[in-house]
């Protein structure tokens, strides 16, 4: 299943380049969404997916958490995000209620702006 997120609060990237001339939204448009799975007892939702030679894990939410600081940028509603360079199977990113990984390259920033931009606002409509 590939995302198609649709509204004002889209995952948009605005033709924005990056120092290194990443083209974002070349990057958003490898983005698939692989698997939602509902969580009944927290609620939320993990979402799985890959994007630019990543996979990812998101658990995504849709309100804001209690503590903004829990969540990646402040303000996306995603409490925990892992991504994986796919050909060598490194950690770029990880968060959990904070950065436990920083973005490890300037992809797998791009990568965490675009997810933290509408992630839960694609998955929680």
């Amino acid at each position: 299943m590939t995302a198609e997120p649709k509204g004002d609060n889209d995952m948009t990237a605005n033709d924005a380049k990056t120092n290194d001339g990443i083209d974002a939204s070349d990057v958003l448009d490898t983005l698939e969404i692989k698997k939602v799975q509902r969580r009944t007892s927290a609620g939320g939702a993990w979402v799985r997916g890959t994007i630019a030679g990543h996979r990812f894990e998101a658990l995504v939410f849709p309100e804001p958490a209690t503590n903004r600081e829990w969540e990646v940028g402040g303000d996306s509603r995603i409490s925990k995000l892992w991504v994986e360079r796919i050909s060598d199977r490194v950690t770029v990113y990880n968060w959990d209620r904070g950065a436990d990984v920083e973005p490890a390259t300037e992809m797998a920033g791009v990568i965490v702006d675009l997810l933290a931009a509408g992630l839960a606002d694609a998955i929680c409509e």
